[in-house]
């Protein structure tokens, strides 16, 4: 392998950003991220790393449990169980509602303060439990509690034309990205579980990606859609969100079960469309027209992770120097939003001009940045 061979450089780069995220980042977010008093994690961090006593949402509860359930695969030799068992008890006792779905926001003492239960959430709760049975070994209680959440998703959610609403009182518009994000925790529950109802939701979600969300003249994942699954405009919201192309990608690569060949064409398709229309001035920008022209040209750190994985697990299965030349890219700009004054934090928004946008951290980032550099540990390992 050369010297300038870019699969070695995206490697030796990822090493760096492992020992960032192993010896800076889980230190930080174990020690300041976590609620000791309460319990569950901290909604956001000041630039300081101080935390403010906000209302907490399930979805960063659960995407944190996920963090500190991957951090001994991953190296971490921190005290990873004593930063989880609570973040997974605290969600266990304040969100779960009467029916089995999780509400969606409490106080930081578990006071509920919105009870809806959103179909994006429950995904994550599912994820969060997933990557924990994988962590802790057999635990009946998690898949106990799976198969009931899972249970009251197709009770309280699923629809007869295929699909599940996005809330319980408010199912419509459906939305794409729920039903992602369900397909990345049916597909972690596959790992760890070989119930076939979770192969089934994964196969169910994935054909309503080629099939419904898909946009039948461009390819491109689009985002919201009628209870006749009529695709909504703009007037809505981005019609093709950059992020959610390479993130789907990275998904349907992962499936590749029922319908093989059309996935991974239909990935390749969906980081080529990210690829040319979606990275301005190096990074994957927010939200584009069903034209591709740029609505939205400010960037999220999400969005430079989701191109990452998708990229580098292109790479790693067809070995073409393209991928590993856009994973390069991917990590470039990434490294950009981790250039703090706090090691450990990260900006969450650059701006269309070129400047990042002061903000508190907000935790929810972690999983993306945990999910992507996992990616790169597997496409960088011999033999995987």
């Amino acid at each position: 392998m050369s010297v300038g061979d870019p699969e070695q450089n995206v490697c030796r780069a990822g090493g760096e950003l492992l020992r960032w995220l192993l010896d800076v980042a889980y230190p930080l977010w174990a020690s300041r991220g976590a609620d000791d008093v309460h319990g569950g994690f901290h909604e956001t961090l000041d630039s300081d790393a101080r935390p403010a006593y906000e209302p907490r949402r399930i979805r960063v509860q659960a995407r944190q449990a996920y963090c500190f359930a991957r951090a001994a695969s991953l190296g971490w030799t921190g005290d990873w169980e004593k930063v989880l068992a609570p973040g997974l008890s605290y969600v266990r006792s304040y969100y779960r509602r009467p029916d089995g779905l999780f509400r969606t926001l409490v106080a930081p003492d578990g006071t509920a303060l919105d009870d809806r239960a959103f179909l994006y959430d429950q995904a994550f709760v599912l994820l969060a439990l997933a990557e924990s049975q994988r962590a802790l070994g057999q635990q009946p209680e998690l898949v106990a509690d799976a198969v009931s959440l899972r249970n009251a998703l197709y009770t309280h959610l699923k629809r007869n034309e295929g699909g599940f609403g996005s809330e319980v009182t408010d199912p419509v518009p459906i939305l794409a990205n729920p039903h992602m994000h369900l397909l990345e925790a049916a597909l972690a529950w596959m790992e760890v579980s070989d119930e076939p109802a979770w192969q089934v939701l994964a196969d169910e979600i994935a054909l309503l990606a080629l099939h419904r969300f898909s946009d039948p003249h461009t390819g491109a994942l689009r985002e919201r859609f009628g209870s006749d699954w009529t695709q909504l405009g703009p007037e809505v919201g981005p019609v093709v969100e950059p992020g959610h192309q390479f993130e789907w990608a990275w998904l349907l690569s992962r499936w590749c079960r029922g319908a093989p060949g059309a996935a991974l064409s239909k990935a390749e398709r969906l980081v080529e469309i990210g690829e040319t229309y979606g990275v301005h001035r190096g990074v994957a920008v927010m939200g584009l027209l069903d034209d591709f022209k740029v609505v939205d040209g400010s960037a999220r750190l999400w969005g430079q992770t989701e191109r990452l994985k998708a990229v580098l697990y292109l790479a790693k299965r067809s070995q073409q120097p393209r991928y590993w030349l856009a994973a390069a890219s991917a990590l470039g700009s990434l490294w950009k939003f981790l250039g703090v004054r706090t090691p450990g934090l990260w900006h969450d928004t650059l701006a269309a001009d070129g400047r990042f946008v002061p903000s508190r951290v907000p935790a929810s980032t972690f999983y993306h940045i945990v999910s992507a550099i996992s990616e790169l540990v597997m496409a960088c390992q011999p033999g995987i």
